[in-house]
C-alpha cells in the first residue's frame, strides 16, 4: 500500500514538472518558432501528452484544418492530434531500448504544415527513470581455486550491468559473509567498479570442496534496484594423490572363441583429487603387442574386453599390468590376470605313425598292424580321448603310452574270404559336444600258404595206343588253389607210382598236361599208374596228390619172333666164330608124314594180333609142309632119291594183325640115315679171329706191376732216409718235459751255453707265399714252457684268437710283411741244443702262444687294458726295423748276389744282434695289469649305475636333453641311437624317424650317427613366452618294432635380448606447483629372457630435480617411479631432459634406454564458460551432409594459452561419435554423415571447452531427428539351404528369411511374395519370420538348380521394396546306375603283344552327378589258366581303358573272357557289368617242330644211338615205305599247317617225301651202285608269313636183313669223325711205357745222390780240431758234447700241396750266423774277432764270437712237429748230440 502511495505521489510531481516544461518550451518556441523541444519521461503510456504543438506554432485551432498539421513518416513513436494540435505518444518509449547506453536520450522529427507550406523540427527528450535492476550475464559464476592459492589472492569478479544511466546507473556491490573470502571493489579508470573477491586464509579441498557466496549489486535510484549472481567457489586440488585401485589383481575368466569385443572384467580406480586431477583414464601398461592384439581397454570406464580370438591351446592365461592416469599425470599399476577357460573347439587330430601294410594272414591275434598317434589340443574332459574301429574287421585298438594307440589284429585273419579291410579310426573327445575325426585305414592282407591244391578229380583214367610219338600228350590234370601270387602258383609234377612208371611220362609243370616220354609198348607194359603232385609257389610249399592210370591198348607192332630154329644161326658176333646153322636130318625111309622139325614161334602182341600161322615160302623139294597153325614140319611125301641131301626150307609166320607182320625161320634139312651121314655137309666154319680183350688184359696187369713196383721203391728211400737222419730234430728244441703232463721245464737261466734254433713255420692249405713271413723272427726271450697242445693248436695268420692276447715285449709286425689269405697257421717254435724249452713271454712270466688277440669290443675292459699296453710297448725298442729293411733290400736284389756282400751284411747283423740282444719285455706287466683290472673294477660299477639309468629310462620310453636356444642348424642335441640301444644300421633297417608335436620340426635324426640334431632356429621367446621353463617335445618312431619313444628337449635361455621400453621417448608435463616428494609411474621395459638374463635394475640420469624409486610389483615385477626431488620453477626450467636405463642380469648384460621430457606447466586460474549449460536442437533426417547444426560460444577470461579455449568432446556414444564432427577451434558442429531415423532420432553428447591450462567448462548438446521415409524394407536371409536333396519331401524348409522396414507407421508395414511357378512356397513363422518351404518334390535331372527371388514390399507412398535371391542347388542322390554304351565288347589282340599294350576301352556314363556319377571301372576276380586274371589284364579305373598285362601266347590263351564293372562313386554305390571277350590272334612264332626222327642232341641225352635210322631192303619197289618224318608246330590254322620236301639226299632220285604226309617212300628201285648209306635231310615248312621251318635228318641204310645193317651202323661208329684217333689198348701201352721210363728215371737218381754222399762224407776232416783254440767259457758240456751260446733261425712254409713247400735259410731272420762256406780270400775266423765290428765291453765279449752255420734243417722235422710223434728226453740227447757234430764239421 505504502509502494502505491509512493508511486502516486511520484507521478503527481512528474506531472508537475511537464506543465513547467512545456511553459518554458512555449517561451522557447516563440524565440524560435521553427525548433521545438519537449521532455519527457520514458515508459509514458500511449495517448500521454507531450506538448501543444498547434499552440506552439502558432495555430489557432482555427487554422488547423487548412493548414494540415501533419509530422514526418519515418517516426512513430508520436502523433499529433487534427483536432486540437496536441502532441501525444504513439508508442511505449524505452530509453535503454531507443538509446542504449548514452548519457542523454532524444528524438527528432518535423513537423508539417500547408498553405503555406512550412517545417518545424521538434525534439523531445526522452529522460530516464529507474525501470532496470543491475543483472549479471548469468545466474551463477564458478570458480575453481586451487588450493595451494595463497591468503590474499584476488580472483576478479563479473561486474554488474545496469541499463539506466546516471544515478540510476551508479552500483554498489555486497558479498554475503564468509570468513574465508571478502569483497574488495576496484574503480576502473572510466569509473566502474569492479568487484574482486578476495582469499582471506588457505583453502583445503579435503576439508571443505566448495563454497557458496551470494554477490548483490544495489544502483541508486528511487527506489533502489539490486541483482544478485551466485558464486558458486570449487577448490581444484594440487594433483597430491595418485590414483588407487580397488584392487590389486584382478582375475578374469573368460572362455575361448568368444566375439572380439566381449566383456572381461571392469577395474576401477579412484583419485580423490578434483577436476583434471581426480578424472582418471586407463590404458595398458608396458605389455607385448601379443597381448594388445587379444585384449583392449576402454580409457574412461577401465572395461577390458577382448579385442582378437583368444584361444586356449595357444595360451590358457594371461597376465598384464593396466595404467590409471589422473589428469595431473600420476599413474597407478594393477594386474590384470585373465584365465581362458577350454571350449571343446577342436577335434582330435589323428596322426597315422606308421602302417604295416601288407600283413600276413598267418599273423597272430594281438599283431601291431599299425601305429596311431591321437592328440586333442583342448584339456580336461574336452582333451580327453577315445578312439574306435568303425567298419568290420577283425581288428581293435589298444591304447599305449604317450596318447598313442596300436591297431592289433582281433581274430585271426583269412586272405581268401577278405583280401583287404578297409577301417576307420574314430577318435571322440569327450566334451559336449563331443568332437570326432576320422581316419581311414586300408589294411592289405598278404596272402600266406595255407591252402593246398586241389584236383578236380581224385583219379584220372586215360587210354594210349602204344608205339604212340613221344611227347604226345595222355591227358591233362588240373588243380586249383585258393591262395593267390605265387602261393596260388599250381605247378605240377611226377610224385611215383607203380614201378617203373616214372620214365614213361612227364607233366608240364605250368600246365599239367602229362604227356609221352617214350612210346609205349604194349608187350612191356599194358598199364601204369602215377601220382601227380600239384605243388603251388608257397614257402613252405602245399600240395596234394592224384593218381593217373593209363592203360596202354595194343597194335600190332611187332612181328613174330621164331624160338626155334634161331635167327641169325650161322653168323657168329664180330670176331668169333660162325655158329652152325641148325639143321635136321630126315631119314630117306621118312614116309609121309613125318615129323622132322617144329617152327616155334611167339608174338609179344595180345589178343588177334598174336594169333599166328604158318607157311612154307621157299623149298629145295615140294616134299615137305608146313603145319598152318602148329608151325610142325613135316613131310609132305616119301622121301625120294632123287631128293636133294641137303634141303633149304624157308617158313614164314605171320599173325593176324591189321597190317598183318610176319617173321621167317631158315630150316636146313639134311637127308641122311645117320648123323655121320649128314657131318661132311655140316663141316663148312668160318675162320674165326682172336679178340684184343686179352691183349687188354695183359697191358694192365703190366701197368699196375710196374706202379706198384715204383711206389714201393719211393716208400723204401723215404724210409731209408728217415731212419739214417734219426728222430725229428724239432723235438729236441721243445724238450721232453714240454709235453709231459707234470709239466715240468727247464730252468729259466738255459740262455747259458745253449744252441738255440728258431724256425718260422707257415701251413696254409692252398699255395704258398714265396716269402712266408708271418712273424718275424727275433732273438728268443726266456718264457716258460707250453703244452704242445697250445703250441700246436695255432691260429689262423690275419685272425685274432679270442683268448690270446700280445705280449708286451711284442714286437709290431712289418709292414711290408705279406698277408696272408685263407685259413693260413702260424706256428713259430725254438729249437733247444740241450732241450731247454720255448717260451715267448718275455721276462715277467707270461706264456703266449702263436696267436693273436681277437679284436677288443667297444667298451669293454679290454679297451682300457690295451691302452695300457699300448702305452708300455712303446718303450720297447724296434729290434727287427734293420732285418725287416735288409730283407726287403735282399727281396730286390737279384739272386746271383756275391759272398762278400752277403758277408759284409752278416757282419752287420751280428753287431744289430749284439746291440738288441738285451731287449726284452717291459717290467711290471703283470702288476700293471692287476691295477688296471681293480681300477676297471670300479669303473664297471660306475658304468652299471648309468646303464641301470639308461635302461630305466629307456623303459619308461622318455629322453630328456637340453640346448640352448639360438644354435645352428645341425647342432647336436643327443645321441638318440645310444640311449635306445639301436645299431646304426638298423637305423635304416627299422625305419627310424622323429615326428614333432607342433607346427615346425625343430629337430631331425642324423641317419648316419644317430644322433638328434637341430632342424630350424629355436627361439625361446618366441616358442614359450613368458613360461618358465620351456620344453619342446618330440616322438622316436621305430616302425620295425612298432614303438614310440618320447623325448623332451629342454630349450635353455641365453641373454638374447636387451630390455626394451614401449616407447623409447615419455613426457611428463608437471605443475610447477608440485610438491617435492611427488612421485610419477613411469613405463616398466620388457625383456624377453628369463632368469637371470630378465630385466634386473633401473637407472636414472640427467637431472638433480629428480631422483629414481623402484617399487615391486605384486608378481614380483620392478616398477619404476619418477620422484620430484627439489621443487619446480617454469620460469628458470621450462623443461627437464631424463634417461632411464633398464639392465638386464646377462653375462654381459644388456641395456634398454628411454629418454624422458619433463614439461614444467604454469598454473592456470581461470576456467572457460559456455554460453548456455545446454543446447537442443531438431533436424530433418535428411539433412544434407556438412550442414552446421549449431555452434557452442565459450569464452575464458585468462590470457595467451590459458585463454585459448577448444572444443572437445567429453562424452559421445560411438556411433554417434561417427554422425557429428565438432570443431575444436569454432565450436560448430557439423554433420559429419548422413542422419537415419531409424538408427537414432535422438543424440546426446557432452561438450568440454578446455583452455590451455586444463581447466575446462562442459555444457550438454541435444540433437533430435525427424522422421523420413527414406528406408526400404530390409529381407534379410538368417538362414538358407545352399543344397537340397532331390529326394527331399515337400513341405522342406530350405530357407529362413527375416523381413523388417526401419521406418514406422506405414511405412513400415511389409507385405512379401515369390513366384507361383516356382516349386516353394511362403510360410509367416514368428513375427517378421517367413519361411521357404518346398512345395511339391524335386528332380536334379530336370533342374539342377534354382534362383527363388523373394520380394518385400512396404505400406509407403511412394511404396519402397527390395528382394533376396535365394541360390538354390539341387543335390544328386545316386538313384541311376551306370549304363554301358554297349551291351557287351569283343576284341581281337595279336599274340606277342607288348605288355601294357591298349586292348580296347569301355565306357560307361551315369545320369547322375558329381560323385555319385563318377564312374570308376575294375575287373570282376576270376583266374586264367590257374592265374589270377589281373595278372594278364587290367582297365584303367578312371578312362575304362582295357591293358594287356603281359604278352599273350596263343598256344597258351586263346581267349579270355572277363567281366568289366563300373561303379559309381555314390553311397551305396551302384554298379553294372559288362562281359568282354578278349580273343588272342595267333601269329606265326612256332617254327615246326620235328618230333621224328629226333634230333642228334635228344637222341643222345636219350641214349638212342640209332635214332632216325631206317632199314630199306634193297629189293624194295619204288613207293615203298621207308619212314615217316612226324613234325607238329604249335600254331593254328594255316600256321600249322605243314609241307614237308626233300632238301638234301645223297642219291636225289632215290627217294621222295610226301608233301603233307611227310612220308619217306622209294621213287626207284634201289641200284647196285647206290651206296649203303644214304643220308636224307628233310625240310619242314609252315604256311604262316614269314613261314618258318625246320629240318630233320632220316639216316637210311639200304641192307637186307638187320644183321647188315647192323654191320653197315658199326663201321660207321668206328668212323665217326667225333671220336677219339686212339683205342684203349693205345693208351694203356702209353701208360705203362710213361711208368717204366719214370721208374728208371727214379732209379738213376736215387744212385747219383749215393754216390754224391758217399764223395762228400769222403771230403769231411776230423772234427777234433775244429774248436781247437776255442775258450771253454763260449759252449756249455751236456754229455761231453760243447755247444754254441747264439741262437739260428730257419723258415719252413708248407701248403697242402706238399710239392710246392720248401724250406729256406734266411740271412735276414738268423742271428749273428755266418756263410756256411767262407770264400777262399776271407777266412771266416772261428772264434777271433771280426775286425769290422764296433767295439764292445768285457762282458758281451763271451758272446760276440763269429757263429758258424748249421746244415738246412729237414723237412721231415717239420712233419714230425705236425703230427705230433715226439720221443722221450734221452732220444733227444742223442739226436741233439749228432746234429751238434753235423755242425760243428760244416763249421770246419
Amino acid at each position: 500500500m505504502a509502494g502505491r502511495q509512493r508511486r502516486r505521489a511520484s507521478g503527481r510531481r512528474a506531472g508537475g514538472r511537464v506543465l513547467l516544461a512545456a511553459l518554458l518550451l512555449g517561451l522557447c518556441c516563440r524565440a524560435a518558432p521553427e525548433r521545438l523541444r519537449y521532455a519527457i519521461p520514458e515508459e509514458l503510456g500511449r495517448g500521454s501528452l507531450v506538448g501543444p504543438l498547434a499552440r506552439d506554432l502558432g495555430l489557432s485551432p482555427a487554422e488547423l484544418p487548412a493548414r494540415k498539421l501533419r509530422l514526418s513518416a519515418e517516426k512513430r513513436y508520436f502523433g499529433v492530434s487534427g483536432d486540437s494540435g496536441n502532441l501525444y505518444v504513439s508508442e511505449r518509449l524505452d530509453r535503454e531500448e531507443m538509446c542504449g547506453e548514452a548519457p542523454s536520450c532524444s528524438v527528432s522529427f518535423e513537423a508539417l504544415v500547408q498553405n503555406p507550406l512550412n517545417v518545424f523540427h521538434v525534439h523531445v527528450d526522452i529522460q530516464d527513470v529507474n525501470d532496470n535492476d543491475p543483472t549479471f550475464s548469468k545466474a551463477a559464476l564458478d570458480l575453481e581455486i586451487g588450493e595451494w592459492t595463497l591468503p590474499g589472492a584476488r580472483f576478479l569478479l563479473e561486474m554488474a550491468r545496469d541499463a539506466d544511466v546516471g544515478s540510476n546507473s551508479l552500483l554498489t556491490y555486497q558479498l554475503t559473509s564468509n570468513p574465508s573470502f571478502s569483497l574488495a571493489v576496484n574503480e576502473s579508470p572510466g569509473g566502474k567498479k569492479e568487484p574482486e573477491l578476495v582469499l582471506e586464509r588457505a583453502l583445503d579441498r579435503e576439508k571443505q570442496s566448495s563454497f557458496q557466496l551470494v554477490l548483490t549489486a544495489v544502483d541508486g535510484g528511487d527506489p533502489v534496484r539490486s541483482g544478485t549472481i551466485q558464486i558458486r567457489v570449487n577448490v581444484t586440488d594440487a594433483n597430491d594423490n595418485a590414483p588407487v585401485f580397488s584392487k590389486r589383481v584382478y582375475e578374469g575368466r573368460v572362455q575361448e572363441n568368444v566375439p572380439a569385443g566381449s566383456l572381461v572384467l571392469r577395474v576401477r580406480a579412484t583419485d580423490v583429487d578434483a577436476g583434471s586431477n581426480g578424472r582418471v583414464s586407463y590404458c595398458f601398461g608396458n605389455v607385448p603387442e601379443s597381448v594388445r592384439a587379444l585384449f583392449s581397454v576402454d580409457s574412461e570406464n577401465g572395461e577390458v574386453r577382448t579385442a582378437g580370438p583368444l584361444d586356449f591351446e595357444q595360451k590358457s592365461k594371461y597376465s598384464f599390468g593396466l595404467e590409471a592416469r589422473d589428469g595431473g599425470g600420476l599413474v597407478a599399476h594393477c594386474e590384470v590376470q585373465i584365465e581362458i577357460t577350454d571350449e571343446n573347439d577342436n577335434a582330435p587330430e589323428i596322426t597315422v605313425l606308421s602302417v604295416s601294410s601288407p600283413v600276413s594272414e598267418d599273423a597272430p591275434p594281438g599283431t601291431v598292424v599299425a601305429l596311431v598317434k591321437v592328440q586333442d589340443p583342448d584339456s580336461g574332459q574336452n582333451g580327453q580321448v577315445w578312439c574306435e574301429l568303425s567298419g568290420e574287421a577283425p581288428l581293435s585298438i589298444a591304447a599305449t603310452s604317450g596318447g598313442s594307440y596300436k591297431v592289433v589284429t582281433a581274430s585271426a585273419l583269412d586272405r581268401e574270404q577278405a583280401p583287404e579291410h578297409r577301417v576307420t579310426v574314430v577318435a571322440r573327445d569327450r566334451g559336449s559336444p563331443a568332437l570326432s575325426s576320422r581316419a581311414a585305414l586300408v589294411l592289405e592282407v598278404s596272402d600266406v600258404n595255407d591252402n593246398a591244391p586241389v584236383f578236380e578229380e581224385a583219379a584220372y583214367s586215360a587210354y594210349v595206343a602204344e608205339n604212340n610219338a613221344a611227347g604226345a600228350p595222355v591227358l591233362r590234370v588240373h588243380a586249383r588253389d585258393a591262395d593267390a601270387g605265387a602261393n596260388g602258383r599250381v605247378s605240377y609234377w611226377l610224385a611215383g607210382g607203380s614201378a617203373g612208371a616214372a620214365p614213361y611220362v612227364s607233366v608240364e609243370a605250368r600246365s599239367g598236361a602229362v604227356y609221352a616220354q617214350r612210346s609205349f609198348d604194349y608187350e612191356q607194359c599194358r598199364e601204369f599208374a602215377v601220382a601227380v603232385r600239384a605243388q603251388d609257389g608257397g614257402a613252405p610249399a602245399r600240395s596234394s596228390t592224384a593218381t593217373v592210370r593209363v592203360f596202354v591198348l595194343d597194335r600190332n607192332d611187332n612181328a613174330p619172333r621164331v624160338l626155334w630154329p634161331a635167327a641169325g644161326a650161322g653168323a657168329g658176333a664180330a670176331g668169333e666164330v660162325p655158329a652152325p646153322a641148325p639143321f635136321e636130318v630126315v631119314p630117306r625111309s621118312a614116309e609121309a608124314g613125318y615129323l622132322v622139325a617144329k617152327v616155334v614161334a611167339v608174338d609179344a602182341d595180345a589178343g588177334r594180333n598174336a594169333w599166328l600161322s604158318y607157311e612154307l615160302v621157299q623149298a629145295a623139294e615140294p616134299a615137305l609142309r608146313v603145319g598152318l597153325h602148329s608151325g610142325e614140319v613135316r613131310t609132305a611125301r616119301a622121301v625120294s632119291e632123287r631128293d636133294a641131301a641137303k634141303q633149304r626150307l624157308v617158313a614164314v609166320v605171320k599173325d593176324h594183325g591189321q597190317p598183318a607182320l610176319s617173321a621167317t625161320a631158315t630150316l636146313h634139312v639134311v637127308l641122311a640115315e645117320s648123323l655121320q651121314e649128314a657131318l661132311p655137309e655140316l663141316s663148312e666154319r668160318a675162320a674165326g679171329a682172336d679178340s684184343p680183350a686179352e691183349l687188354q688184359f695183359y697191358l694192365v696187369l703190366a701197368l699196375a706191376l710196374l706202379s706198384a713196383l715204383f711206389l714201393l721203391s719211393v716208400a723204401l728211400a723215404v724210409l731209408a732216409r728217415l731212419r739214417r737222419a734219426g728222430p725229428p730234430a724239432v723235438l729236441r728244441c721243445l724238450g721232453a718235459q714240454r709235453f709231459s703232463v707234470a709239466g715240468a721245464a727247464f730252468p729259466a737261466d738255459f740262455c747259458e751255453g745253449t744252441l738255440p734254433y728258431s724256425y718260422n713255420l707257415c701251413v696254409a692249405p692252398g699255395r704258398a707265399l714265396p716269402e712266408p713271413a708271418c712273424l718275424t723272427p727275433t732273438p728268443p726271450p726266456p718264457l716258460p714252457s707250453l703244452p704242445a697242445e697250445e703250441l700246436l693248436g695255432a691260429e689262423p695268420c690275419g685272425e685274432r684268437s679270442p683268448s690270446g692276447s700280445a705280449g708286451a715285449g711284442e714286437p709290431p709286425a712289418h709292414p711290408d710283411a705279406p698277408q696272408r689269405a685263407g685259413n693260413g697257421r702260424c706256428l713259430q717254435c725254438r729249437e733247444e741244443a740241450a732241450g731247454a724249452a720255448v717260451d715267448r713271454g718275455g721276462a715277467r712270466g707270461r706264456p703266449e702262444r702263436c696267436r693273436q688277440p681277437r679284436p677288443l669290443r667297444p667298451g669293454s675292459l679290454a679297451r682300457s687294458l690295451a691302452v695300457s699296453a699300448a702305452g708300455r710297448a712303446a718303450s720297447v725298442p724296434a729290434v727287427r726295423s734293420r732285418a725287416a729293411a735288409r730283407r726287403r733290400g735282399r727281396r730286390q736284389r737279384p739272386a746271383a748276389a756275391n759272398r762278400s756282400r752277403s758277408q759284409s751284411q752278416s757282419r752287420e747283423r751280428s753287431r744289430s744282434g749284439r746291440r738288441i740282444g738285451g731287449g726284452a719285455g717291459a717290467g711290471g706287466g703283470a702288476a700293471e695289469m692287476r691295477a688296471a683290472g681293480r681300477r676297471w673294477g670300479r669303473r664297471e660299477r660306475a658304468l652299471l649305475w648309468g646303464v641301470l639309468v639308461a635302461a630305466w629310462e629307456a623303459a619308461w620310453g622318455q629322453l630328456r636333453y637340453s640346448v640352448a636356444e639360438e644354435m645352428p642348424k645341425g647342432s647336436f642335441v643327443g645321441d638318440v641311437a645310444k640311449d635306445l640301444g639301436l645299431d646304426l644300421p638298423a637305423l635304416r633297417d627299422r625305419g627310424v624317424r622323429i615326428i614333432d608335436r607342433g607346427r615346425t620340426q625343430y629337430f631331425a635324426l642324423h641317419g648316419k650317427t644317430g644322433h638328434l640334431v637341430t632342424a630350424e632356429r629355436i627361439d625361446r621367446e618366441q616358442l614359450c613366452e613368458s613360461v618358465q621353463q620351456c620344453v619342446l617335445r618330440c616322438e622316436v618312431i621305430v616302425e620295425g618294432e612298432m614303438k614310440v619313444y618320447g623325448i623332451e628337449v629342454a630349450i635353455t635361455d641365453i641373454n638374447d635380448n636387451a630390455p626394451s621400453f614401449r616407447e623409447t621417448e615419455m613426457e611428463l608435463r608437471m605443475s610447477e606447483t608440485k610438491a617435492p616428494g611427488s612421485r610419477f609411474p613411469l613405463a616398466e621395459a620388457h625383456d624377453p629372457d628369463s632368469g637371470r638374463n630378465s630385466l634386473q635394475s633401473y637407472e636414472l640420469s640427467g637431472d638433480d630435480h629428480f631422483s629414481l624409486a623402484v617399487q615391486a610389483g605384486p608378481g614380483g615385477d620392478q616398477r619404476p617411479e619418477l620422484v620430484l626431488a627439489k621443487a619446480l620453477d617454469r620460469e628458470e626450467a621450462a623443461f627437464h631432459e631424463l634417461v632411464l636405463r633398464a639392465s638386464d642380469g646377462g653375462e654381459p648384460a644388456r641395456t634398454g634406454t628411454a629418454r624422458i621430457r619433463v614439461a614444467v606447466l604454469d598454473a592456470n586460474d581461470n576456467a572457460p564458460v559456455f554460453s548456455q549449460a545446454e543446447y537442443t536442437v531438431r533436424v530433418p533426417e535428411d539433412v544434407p551432409v556438412g550442414s552446421t547444426l549449431l555452434t557452442l560460444t565459450a569464452t575464458d577470461a585468462d590470457d595467451g594459452t590459458n585463454g585459448h579455449v577448444k572444443y572437445s568432446v567429453k562424452k559421445i556414444t560411438e556411433k554417434a561419435s561417427k554422425i557429428f564432427q565438432l570443431d575444436g577451434e569454432t565450436g560448430a558442429i557439423t554433420l559429419a554423415q548422413s542422419l537415419d531415423f531409424e538408427e537414432g532420432n535422438s543424440y546426446e553428447m557432452e561438450v568440454e571447452a578446455g583452455d590451455g591450462g586444463d581447466l575446462f567448462d562442459t555444457a550438454k548438446v541435444s540433437i533430435t531427428v525427424s522422421d523420413v521415409n527414406d528406408n526400404a524394407p530390409e529381407l534379410t536371409v538368417t538362414s538358407q539351404l545352399g543344397a537340397i536333396s532331390e529326394d527331399a519331401p515337400s513341405g522342406t524348409v530350405v530357407a529362413l528369411l527375416h523381413v523388417q522396414d526401419r521406418d514406422s507407421g506405414a511405412n513400415g508395414e511389409v507385405r512379401c511374395s515369390i513366384a507361383e511357378s516356382l516349386p516353394f512356397r511362403l510360410e509367416k513363422s514368428f513375427e517378421d519370420y517367413y519361411r521357404v518351404v518346398t512345395s511339391r518334390e524335386l528332380d536334379r535331372e530336370e533342374v539342377s538348380e534354382y534362383n527363388v527371388t523373394v520380394r518385400a514390399a512396404d505400406g509407403g507412398s511412394p511404396a519402397l521394396w527390395s528382394s533376396a535371391v535365394l541360390a538354390l542347388r539341387v543335390l544328386d542322390v545316386n538313384d541311376n546306375a551306370p549304363v554301358f554304351a554297349e551291351a557287351s565288347y569283343s576284341a581281337r589282340l595279336p599274340e606277342n603283344n607288348a605288355a601294357g599294350a591298349l586292348v580296347l576301352r569301355v565306357r560307361a556314363a551315369d545320369a547322375d552327378w558329381g560323385e555319385n556319377a563318377r564312374v570308376r571301372y575294375r575287373l570282376r576276380e576270376g583266374r586264367v589258366r590257374g592265374a589270377p586274371l589281373s595278372s594278364y589284364v587290367s582297365v584303367q579305373a578312371e578312362t575304362g581303358a582295357l591293358y594287356a598285362l603281359r604278352s599273350f601266347d596263343y598256344e597258351e590263351v586263346r581267349e579270355v573272357g572277363l567281366w568289366v564293372v563300373a561303379e559309381d562313386g555314390g553311397a551305396p554305390a551302384l554298379s553294372s557289368n559288362v562281359s568282354v571277350r578278349l580273343e588272342i590272334v595267333d601269329e606265326n612264332d612256332n617254327a615246326p617242330q620235328v618230333l621224328y626222327p629226333p634230333a642228334k642232341a635228344a637222341a643222345a641225352a636219350a641214349g638212342a644211338g640209332w635214332a632216325g635210322v631206317e632199314l630199306a631192303p634193297r629189293s624194295a619197289e619204288p613207293g615203298a615205305l621207308v619212314a615217316k618224318v612226324v613234325a607238329v608246330d604249335a600254331d593254328a590254322g594255316q600256321n600249322a599247317w605243314l609241307s614237308y620236301e626233300l632238301a638234301k639226299a645223297t642219291e636225289p632220285g632215290l627217294f621222295r617225301v610226301g608233301l603233307h604226309s611227310g612220308e619217306v617212300r622209294t621213287a626207284r628201285f634201289p641200284l647196285a651202285r647206290d651206296a649203303a648209306r644214304q643220308s636224307l635231310v628233310v625240310v619242314v615248312k609252315d604256311h604262316g608269313r614269314p613261314a618258318l621251318s625246320a629240318t630233320a635228318t632220316l639216316t637210311v641204310v639200304l641192307a637186307e636183313s638187320v644183321a647188315e645193317l647192323l654191320s653197315e651202323l658199326g663201321s660207321a661208329a668206328a668212323a665217326a669223325p667225333g671220336e677219339p684217333a686212339g683205342s684203349l689198348t693205345r693208351w694203356l701201352v702209353l701208360a705203362v711205357a710213361a711208368v717204366s721210363c719214370l721208374f728208371l728215371a727214379f732209379l738213376l737218381l736215387l744212385l747219383a745222390l749215393r754216390l754224391r754222399r758217399w764223395r762228400r762224407s769222403q771230403g769231411l776232416p776230423a772234427a777234433s780240431g775244429a774248436l781247437r783254440g776255442v775258450p771253454a767259457t763260449h759252449f756249455v758240456g751236456i754229455d761231453g758234447v760243447r755247444a754254441f751260446l747264439h741262437s739260428y733261425s730257419h723258415e719252413v712254409s708248407l701248403t697242402a700241396d706238399s710239392r710246392k713247400s720248401q724250406l729256406r735259410l734266411s740271412h735276414g731272420s738268423c742271428c749273428d750266423t755266418l756263410p756256411a762256406r767262407p770264400p777262399p780270400d776271407e777266412p771266416a775266423p772261428l772264434l777271433g774277432d771280426d775286425p769290422n765290428a764296433a767295439p764292445v765291453s768285457a762282458s758281451d765279449h763271451a758272446r760276440s764270437a763269429t757263429r758258424p752255420s748249421v746244415p738246412p734243417l729237414p723237412c721231415a722235422l717239420v712233419l714230425g712237429v705236425l703230427r705230433g710223434d715226439l720221443r722221450s728226453g734221452k732220444a733227444k740227447l742223442r739226436s741233439a748230440t749228432r746234429w751238434v757234430r753235423a755242425a760243428l764239421a760244416a763249421g770246419s
